[in-house]
This record gives C-alpha cells, structure tokens and sequence, in this order.
C-alpha cells in the first residue's frame, strides 16, 4: 500500500485506535480518519465547555454528533443537538458550537480541508 500523500489517506479500513490525536488546546482534540482530494472525514473531541469558535470556509460540511450535547449554531440559528442527530454548514456559512456534555463530532467536508493534513502528509 502506498504512503498517505496530499490528495488520499491512502486506507481502504480505518482503525480508530490506530490513529493520534492532535491537542488543538481549550478542551479540543482532532483526529483526521481519512481523505482524498473531495472528501474528508474527521472527528472532533470535546471537553465540556468547550467552544468550537464561529468561523466559514469554502467546504461543504456535514456534521453527525457520535455523542455529547452541543449548543450549535449555523447561520445564526442556534439548536441543541445530541448524539445521533447531524448538522449540514453549506459553503461560506458562519457556524460554530459549544459543548454542553463532553462529546464527540464527527465532520466530513467536501472538498477536503488542506489545512488540516497531517504535517508530512
């Protein structure tokens, strides 16, 4: 099997246990599953109280809770979400969350977010 380069993860099977998880600081941590140059998968760990800051970006997301409650808001509309419900954040669109119980976030975004590769990758 080939190395993972900029444009595919190169896993058929991704192992979660096998993966690191990046400490983004104030409670977050982030794990990139997989991806190639129109699809990313990525899981987002939550400490509660934790904020995942309003911001946009270019990329389709779509957003599935794997657990926790979180205070989202997208567009300026804000809803309590938990475990298994999901979010979709059209391009361009402001959005962000406040964990309300330690969770998880499980974001895929189309085309994938080059700034999140993993350095060597």
């Amino acid at each position: 099997m080939s190395q993972p380069t900029a444009t595919t993860s190169a896993r058929i099977f991704i192992e979660d246990a096998s993966l690191p998880w990046q400490d983004l600081g104030g409670g977050l941590r982030r794990k990139v599953m997989a991806w190639d140059e129109r699809l990313m998968l990525v899981k987002v760990a939550f400490e509660q109280g934790a904020v995942g800051a309003l911001h946009h970006h270019p990329h389709t997301q779509v957003t599935h809770i794997e657990s926790g409650a979180f205070e989202v808001e997208v567009s300026g509309e804000l809803r309590v979400l938990r475990g298994g419900d999901a979010f979709y954040i059209p391009p361009g669109a402001v959005h962000g969350v406040r964990c309300l119980e330690a969770g998880v976030l499980v974001d895929v975004f189309s085309p994938l977010r080059e700034d999140f590769l993993p350095v060597g990758a």
